[in-house]
């Protein structure tokens, strides 16, 4: 889906891209696209250092791309933090270009990654994926399991309960509770992994659904702690 933003060519604009750039090289993330190219060619000249520092850099990443990408256009020109709106019109005139053919969406206007950038990819995925993987935490649950009346069969209730089963999900102890007029309830202890296990998916698509609830007549989360 195409990026958007309001026009570029005034404060409001320039400060909502600065906020969408924020913490990235690119704006569909460390890989530039036709998303770069359009917006860039949308930009009047190099945002300012001082107030659009993340815009700015984002600038200068795009123009080096673009003047390698196309040398026939950008030949001579370079990019640096003082570069002028006259300095960078060639390349400006080629990434309109570029960013006017739209018909070929599998168009690689940039050439393969290098093996670096692989290399520098790969290593950032694996770092998102072992920081959230250090995250994820576990609760403890202690919940109540009502029957529908005192000839519900506790034991049945229980098998019903126990039989399902979901990653991140083990079930502990349990115990029967007399709540009045012959009737029973159980209280029954889980221990979730907070990524995988939605209590009140479990307790809403599971446990008070066919065929469970011909036992259960309702669940009530009576703690829930984390470990």
């Amino acid at each position: 889906m195409a990026v958007t933003f309001s026009d570029l060519h005034t404060e409001a604009g320039l400060k909502s891209l600065e906020s969408f750039l924020s913490g990235k090289t690119y704006i569909s993330g460390n890989q530039i696209t036709k998303d770069d190219v359009k917006v860039y060619a949308a930009v009047s000249e190099k945002p300012s250092a001082d107030l659009y520092p993340s815009a700015s850099k984002w600038f200068d990443c795009v123009a080096s791309k673009l003047s390698s990408s196309f040398p026939g256009k950008a030949s001579g020109v370079g990019i640096s933090a003082q570069a002028s709106s006259t300095e960078a019109a060639p390349v400006k005139e080629a990434a309109k270009e570029a960013a006017a053919d739209d018909e070929d969406d599998d168009l690689d206007l940039f050439g393969d990654e290098t093996e670096e950038e692989k290399k520098a990819s790969e290593e950032r995925d694996q770092a998102k994926a072992s920081t959230k993987k250090k995250e994820s935490g576990k609760s403890s649950v202690l919940m109540d399991v009502k029957p529908w009346d005192d000839e519900t069969d506790m034991k049945k209730l229980e098998e019903a309960v126990r039989s399902v089963e979901l990653p991140g999900l083990l079930w502990g102890a349990s115990k029967l509770v007399p709540v009045g007029y012959g009737i029973k309830k159980m209280t029954i202890m889980m221990t979730i992994v907070d990524d995988l296990v939605s209590v009140d998916d479990l307790i809403e698509e599971r446990l008070t659904v066919e065929p469970i609830n011909e036992y259960v007549q309702s669940c009530d989360i009576v703690a829930f702690n984390k470990i």
